[in-house]
């Protein structure tokens, strides 16, 4: 995906409606919030049996939503001069920092509780990695000093 191009596109669309003046962070926020109920709106009450592939109907329902999240997450960003690319790794890494495999995999809890219940329950081999790795932190920081 181009996002350069898309929000030049959006940009250009804003300013020939003279829309721009509508288009402030929190409105954009908000409307970014609006068209995720909405994508959230054709699940509530289906089954987990619903087939979006076989149904065309409902996946060009949610193709329109997730196009409408995606237009407004790219002129929020270009509104606020975020560079989509690099927050989006740098969020990555933040996750992997804080749902480590050793105690994650597998598992949907979040974070916060992920260290509480594991703690008490680390594996030996959990524990000689958890004990490597920090190891590894104090040395690396060391070297850095």
């Amino acid at each position: 995906m181009d996002e350069k191009k898309i929000q030049l596109l959006l940009r250009n669309f804003a300013r020939k409606r003279d829309w721009q003046k509508f288009h402030t962070p929190k409105n954009l926020a908000t409307s970014i919030s609006i068209e995720a109920a909405e994508l959230l709106e054709i699940f509530q009450w289906s089954d987990d049996k619903l087939n979006i592939e076989k149904d065309k109907r409902i996946k060009q329902k949610i193709s329109e939503e997730v196009a409408d999240i995606l237009l407004y997450t790219l002129r929020f960003c270009d509104l606020i001069n975020l560079d989509i690319e690099k927050i989006c790794l740098k969020k990555i890494k933040i996750n992997e920092r804080k749902y480590p495999i050793v105690l994650s995999k597998g598992k949907s809890t979040k974070y916060t509780e992920l260290k509480k219940y594991s703690s008490n329950k680390f594996s030996r081999r959990g524990k000689f990695l958890r004990e490597n790795l920090l190891k590894r932190k104090r040395r690396t920081n060391g070297n850095n000093a």
